[in-house]
């Protein structure tokens, strides 16, 4: 393969690892769906190939795909322990960001909704809101007629807005403020302070710590607050668990305001919340190694600030 061919890929891989992130939640298996893509554009004849970026876009969403569709993904995830990976700020994967449609489509909370979607209907949703295709463009992406695409498109949207009734994004100060608020009643012990600052339908998951088998999920305010209230106590075996000294600071994880954990300069957990009407409408917590992978690698190459929590 020459190098213009390798150029005419190059320039478009940031844009398909980020779609490939959307539809699998994963950057590890996003980062290689896009080098089985390039291995489809080294095999094929690109001169005959009239528009690249178009076909780069099937070929990707296709294995994207055969990925979810594969026995071993259907029998992670429908076994309910799996959550999204998170994504620090400025993480190329995050783009494109410039409508809130884009912005939304990669918080964790979306993207964990985006679960209950079959195949099919995740990837039109995610070509359509994230990437702006007309259903013309998807039809012939997904090989499927444009009245199918709209129907995808229908089921997925109205699945995805019953479980989001609530406006849009807090600006960033407002939910800093909230996150600190209930940050400090969570490791005071004002369990009734937590029960205020939550949203009647708030919902809460969490990977139990990177321990548990499956996922553990809460949905009435109460026992959010419990929950929580639980997981930001510290204890001696908690500090043992995380192996340093842990502080707690604030970062911006997959567009929202995010709790992240740090044990002497690792990446332990992360927090992520929505804020809706000055309260915590979600909460997602991660704390499995593997899928902090890339959020403590980006975590290496910042200058983090001063923490909320410099002792915990």
């Amino acid at each position: 393969m020459d190098s213009a061919a390798v150029d005419r890929f190059e320039a478009g891989r940031s844009r398909l690892a980020s779609l490939a992130y959307r539809l699998l939640g994963s950057a590890a298996d996003a980062e290689d769906a896009v080098q089985d893509t390039f291995l489809r554009w080294q095999a094929a004849d690109c001169e005959r190939i009239e528009v690249p970026g178009a076909w780069l876009t099937k070929v990707a969403t296709n294995l994207c795909l055969d990925r979810l569709r594969s026995a071993q993904a259907r029998h992670e995830r429908t076994a309910g322990a799996w959550l999204p990976e998170p994504l620090l700020e400025g993480d190329p994967m995050l783009g494109p960001a410039d409508t809130y449609e884009q912005r939304e489509s990669v918080t964790l909370a979306v993207l964990t909704l985006l679960e209950r979607l079959s195949p099919a209907e995740r990837a039109v949703y995610v070509l359509r809101e994230a990437f702006s295709y007309s259903h013309a463009e998807i039809a012939a992406i997904l090989d499927i007629t444009e009245a199918a695409s709209q129907q995808h498109a229908h089921r997925a949207r109205t699945r995805v807005a019953a479980e989001r009734r609530r406006g849009g994004a807090a600006d960033p100060a407002s939910a800093r403020r909230v996150v600190e608020e209930f940050l400090a009643a969570a490791t005071s012990g004002r369990t009734d302070r937590l029960v205020a600052l939550l949203t009647d339908d708030v919902t809460a998951v969490s990977d139990g710590a990177g321990l548990a088998r499956r996922l553990l999920r809460y949905t009435s305010r109460e026992r959010v607050a419990s929950f929580v209230r639980a997981g930001f106590r510290p204890t001696p075996a908690k500090r043992r668990l995380a192996g340093a000294p842990l502080a707690m600071h604030l970062a911006r994880v997959n567009g929202t305001l995010a709790v992240v954990a740090v044990a002497g300069e690792r990446v332990v957990g992360a927090v992520a919340f929505e804020v809706s009407g000055g309260r915590v409408a979600s909460l997602h917590g991660i704390a499995a190694r593997d899928r902090l992978a890339r959020l403590d690698e980006a975590w290496q190459h910042r200058a983090p600030g001063a923490p909320v929590i410099a002792a915990w």
